[in-house]
C-alpha cells in the first residue's frame, strides 16, 4: 500500500524494498500572483482546492464546447453543409487525433515544466479552436433553402458545374477547429489530473479528481442546453420576410454557432488564473509508491479505451437518435439527451469517487468495482431491444403508392407527370396518416391557408382515412411536416439509458485512481498520457466514426441533389439502428470483461505488489 508521510519528516529507517519510491518535493513553491506581484487575497486560492476550481471552469467550458455544443450541431452542420453522418464523425474524431499526437509529448515534457502554466496555455487553445470552429457561418454567407420546396410541382433542372455546392468544404474548417480544441485539451486531462494527485493526500485523490472529472461532465450539460435552447434561434437571426418557415418545418435550421462565440471569449479570460498558480502549492505530501504490472496498466488502458469507444459514440449521436427514433424535434431531442446523458456521467464520477475514497480500495478491489458497474450498464443496455420504434409508413420507403410503385422509388404513376425533384425534402401527412416526401410527390395540385395554416388538396397520391369516420369532413388531404409517432416508449428509454449512463461512468475516476497507482511518481504523467493516446486511438477516435457509419447503414432514403451528389440522410431504419447500436455496446463490453479479467488474475498471481 502506499503512505503519506508530511515533508520534512521522512523516517530513516524505512527499508529498501525496490518495489518503494519516495516522492521528495523538488518543486518551486511559491506566492500565488504574478512575480513580485502577489496580492494578500490571491493567497486564498493558492492551495488543492484553489486549483480544483479553475481547473473544474476550465474542464467545464471544454466540455461545454467540444462534447455539449459540438454534439448537438451535428444534425445542424449535416444539413447547413451538406455532409453525411460519417463525415460528421470524422469532426468529432479530430479533437482526439490531436489529442492522440501531442499527449506523449506533452505528458512528457509537462512533468517537469511548470503545469499551471501549461494549463494557462490550454485556455488559450480551447478559446482559439472555439472561435475558429464558428468562422464558417460567417463565411458561407446567408442559408438559402428554396422557395420551390413549398410548392406542389418543379420545374426541369439542368445539372451543372456552377450549380455544384462548395459548402461541403467547409469540412476541412471544422477539422482545423477541432484540432486546436484537441492541442488545448491536451495538458487539461493529463498534466491537469496529475497536478492533483501531486496536491493531496492519496486517499483523498479520487475524491478530488472525481469532482474534476464531474465538473468537466457538467459542461456538456450546459452545451446541450444552451445549444439546445439556441436551436429555437434561426440561423441568420433574423427570419426573411419573403418565406414562412418555423421550427416544425424540416428546413429549419437554428443558430448554432452563437454559443462557441461566446465560449470563445470566456475561455480566455481563464488563461489569467492559471498564470498566477506556482509550479508547486504549498504543503505538499511525501508518498511511499508502490510500482505495479505492466501487464495491469495495459488491460486497464484498452478496458477504459472499449468504454470511451461507447460513451464517445452514444454522446455524438444520442440528439440524432432521439430526433429519429421517437420522431422529436432537433432541438428537443438536443435539450432532452443532454438532461439524460450528462447528469448521469456526472453522478456516476461522483459516486465512484466518494466509494473508491471511503473504502480505501485497492488496485484489485477497484477492478472488482469496475467488473460489477460493467454488468450492471449491460443489462441496461438491452433498452435498445425493447424500447424501439418502428417508422410510420413513409410513402416509397416503407410501403408503396397505394399498391401502385414500387418500394424505394419516390416516383409512381400517380405523381409521374408532376416532374418532381427529390432534392427538394418538404414533408407532408396525408390524411391517410401515410408521411410522403414533398406536396408534389403526394400528387398535390393546390394548397389553401387555414387559419394561417397551410393545407393542400386536389392530391392524386393520397388515398381515403384509415380509420373512416362518417361524422367526419376532412378539411384537407394534406398537412405539412411529418406524420405524429405513435411510439410511447421514450419515457421508458430514458430511464433505462439514465442508470446504464451512471454505471457505466462509474468505472471511469476508478481507472484514472489505478493507473496512478500502477506506475513510479515520477512517471503519472506519461502514464495517463499513454492512457490518453490509446483512448483516443482505440476509443474516441473510432468511437464517432464507427457509431457513424452504423447510422449511415440503417439509411433508407439519401438526400440526393439534380446533380446526383449524396448529402445528408432523411430518413432511418429505427430497428436497425437499434439493434447495430445494442450490437456494438454489447461486443466491447465483452472486451472490457475480458482485460479485467486478466487484471484480477495478474494481480492475484504478483500478490506482493499490494
Amino acid at each position: 500500500m502506499g503512505f503519506h508521510i508530511p515533508a520534512g519528516h521522512v523516517p530513516t529507517h524505512l527499508p529498501k524494498v525496490g518495489k518503494y519510491r519516495i516522492r521528495k518535493n523538488t518543486a518551486e513553491e511559491g506566492p500565488c500572483g504574478w512575480g513580485r506581484c502577489a496580492p494578500k487575497a490571491l493567497q486564498l486560492c493558492n492551495n488543492p482546492e484553489g486549483y480544483l476550481a479553475a481547473y473544474s471552469l476550465l474542464a467545464i467550458f471544454q466540455g461545454i464546447v467540444v462534447n455539449g455544443l459540438i454534439n448537438i450541431s451535428i444534425s445542424t452542420i449535416e444539413k447547413r453543409y451538406e455532409l453525411n453522418s460519417s463525415l460528421t464523425g470524422l469532426i468529432s474524431a479530430s479533437y482526439d487525433i490531436a489529442f492522440c499526437v501531442l499527449s506523449l509529448f506533452v505528458s512528457f515534457f509537462g512533468e517537469r515544466g511548470h503545469k499551471p502554466q501549461w494549463l494557462a496555455f490550454s485556455a488559450f487553445m480551447l478559446g482559439l479552436g472555439s472561435l475558429i470552429f464558428s468562422l464558417p457561418h460567417f463565411s458561407s454567407g446567408k442559408y438559402h433553402y428554396g422557395a420551390k420546396l413549398e410548392g406542389t410541382s418543379s420545374a426541369n433542372f439542368t445539372c451543372s458545374a456552377s450549380t455544384k455546392s462548395s459548402l461541403p468544404n467547409y469540412l476541412y474548417v471544422f477539422i482545423l477547429g477541432q484540432l486546436l480544441l484537441g492541442v488545448g485539451g491536451t495538458p487539461l486531462y493529463t498534466l491537469g489530473t496529475a497536478f492533483i494527485d501531486d496536491s493531496v493526500p492519496k486517499h483523498k485523490s479520487s475524491l478530488y479528481i472525481g469532482i474534476g472529472y464531474a465538473m468537466s461532465l457538467l459542461g456538456p450539460a450546459i452545451g446541450y442546453v444552451l445549444g439546445g435552447q439556441l436551436l429555437n434561434v434561426y440561423i441568420d437571426i433574423q427570419i426573411p420576410e419573403s418565406t414562412k418557415i418555423d421550427q416544425d418545418d424540416p428546413r429549419w435550421l437554428g443558430a448554432w454557432w452563437i454559443a462557441f462565440l461566446a465560449c470563445f471569449f470566456a475561455i480566455w479570460l481563464l488563461i489569467i488564473p492559471f498564470t498566477c498558480f506556482p509550479k508547486q502549492l504549498p504543503g505538499k505530501c511525501l508518498t511511499i509508491m508502490v510500482t505495479s504490472s505492466l501487464y495491469v496498466l495495459m488491460s486497464l488502458i484498452i478496458a477504459s479505451s472499449s468504454e470511451a469507444l461507447v460513451a464517445t459514440g452514444f454522446a455524438t449521436f444520442l440528439p440524432k437518435f432521439i430526433e429519429n427514433q421517437f420522431g422529436k424535434t432537433s432541438s428537443f431531442s438536443a435539450t432532452l439527451g443532454g438532461l439524460v446523458l450528462i447528469p448521469a456521467a456526472a453522478l456516476g464520477q461522483i459516486i465512484s469517487g466518494i466509494l473508491v475514497s471511503k473504502c480505501k480500495m485497492d488496485c484489485k478491489s477497484i477492478i472488482k468495482f469496475m467488473i460489477g458497474t460493467c454488468s450492471v450498464a449491460l443489462i441496461l443496455n438491452t433498452v435498445f431491444l425493447f424500447a424501439k420504434c418502428g417508422n410510420e409508413p413513409f410513402a416509397g420507403v416503407s410501403e408503396t403508392y397505394n399498391g401502385t410503385g414500387t418500394l424505394y422509388n419516390l416516383t409512381a404513376p400517380c405523381n409521374a407527370n408532376c416532374r418532381c425533384l427529390r432534392s427538394i425534402y418538404y414533408p407532408v401527412c396525408g390524411r391517410d396518416e401515410v408521411q410522403y416526401f414533398s406536396p408534389c410527390f403526394a400528387g398535390c395540385a393546390s394548397h389553401l391557408f387555414n387559419n394561417k395554416k397551410k393545407t393542400y388538396h386536389n392530391c392524386s397520391c393520397i388515398g381515403k382515412p384509415e380509420r373512416e369516420n362518417g361524422s367526419e369532413d376532412f378539411l384537407y388531404e394534406a398537412v405539412p411536416g411529418k406524420c405524429p409517432t405513435q411510439c410511447k416508449f421514450l419515457p421508458l428509454f430514458l430511464t433505462f439509458f439514465f442508470f446504464a449512463v451512471v454505471f457505466t461512468f462509474m468505472a471511469v475516476t476508478p481507472t484514472t485512481v489505478a493507473i496512478l497507482r500502477c506506475v513510479p511518481d515520477k512517471q503519472r504523467s506519461f502514464a495517463l498520457g499513454v492512457q490518453s493516446v490509446f483512448l483516443r486511438l482505440l476509443g474516441t477516435i473510432p468511437g464517432p466514426i464507427l457509431f457513424g457509419v452504423a447510422i449511415d447503414n440503417s439509411c433508407t432514403l439519401w438526400d440526393i441533389n439534380e446533380c446526383k451528389t449524396k448529402g445528408a440522410c432523411w430518413v432511418y431504419d429505427n430497428e436497425r439502428m437499434a439493434y447495430l447500436l445494442m450490437g456494438i455496446s454489447k461486443w466491447l463490453c465483452h472486451i472490457k470483461y475480458m482485460y479485467k479479467v486478466i487484471d484480477i488474475l495478474t494481480l492475484t498471481a504478483r500478490w506482493e505488489l499490494f
